[in-house]
């Protein structure tokens, strides 16, 4: 007998943007570079599926052709490609106006930028209560929101004073930040709040994320970013 397909969380987050990434694309078969694709490669899959010529770049790329393992800042870009997408990776980056420089250097003129991006300055109390009221019961190391709440718990302090100190250990950049980086060397066609969370919390879909959020029970945090270079 068959085994049943099992879900991950990154099947349902990256199943979920696919349509909308896809939407933004240049027609196939143009150039794509994804940054921080991540070990299960990210788009990549299904770029190249889609008739793409895909490339993806991270330090825990899959080791396949068509993988770089590296960061984007040591990647060398060889001819300009004719999009590139950074989904939930820039916030991570070590210097911002670096990778925003490079991302445009890479680009054709008129090239798309596609990005989904996190704003951590409004992951609010009520935002993080909300996500830990919905997470399994089962322990799994890989889901951030399981890590976060722990960590919370165990600190014994307000959750502003315990997200903003691990924000900044670890060089959290902000969505503002970000977008401003990225506005001042592209044209912004598109900037919209979005559900963030919805792919790790058990049992809740993004329209379920989307209602809360329109109710004003907790915060957009995600964010959709289309631009060009021009």
């Amino acid at each position: 007998m068959t085994p049943p397909i099992v879900m991950t969380a990154a099947d349902t987050w990256l199943g979920t943007l696919w349509p909308w990434v896809r939407s933004h694309l240049p027609a196939a078969p143009a150039r794509v570079v994804e940054i921080g694709c991540g070990p299960r490669g990210g788009f990549v899959p299904m770029l190249n599926a889609a008739g793409y010529e895909a490339v993806g770049v991270d330090p825990e790329a899959p080791g396949e052709p068509g993988f770089h393992r590296t960061d984007f800042e040591l990647y060398v870009v060889r001819r300009p490609v004719d999009a590139i997408i950074a989904c939930t990776s820039l916030h991570h980056v070590a210097d911002l106006d670096d990778v925003a420089d490079r991302m445009a250097a890479a680009l054709v003129p008129g090239g798309a930028l596609i990005v989904v991006e996190w704003a951590v300055e409004l992951f609010d109390e009520p935002t993080a209560r909300w996500c830990f009221d919905r997470l399994s019961d089962v322990d799994d190391e890989t889901n951030w929101l399981q890590r976060h709440r722990e960590a919370w718990w165990n600190s014994g302090g307000p959750w502003d004073f315990y997200l903003g100190r691990w924000a900044r250990e670890n060089g959290i950049h902000t969505a503002k930040a970000i977008q401003h980086a990225l506005d001042t060397r592209f044209q912004a066609l598109q900037v919209t709040p979005e559900p963030y969370f919805f792919a790790e919390l058990d049992g809740t879909t993004y329209t379920d994320e989307q209602a809360a959020i329109d109710t004003g029970e907790i915060r957009a945090t995600g964010i959709r970013y289309v631009a060009r270079y021009v």
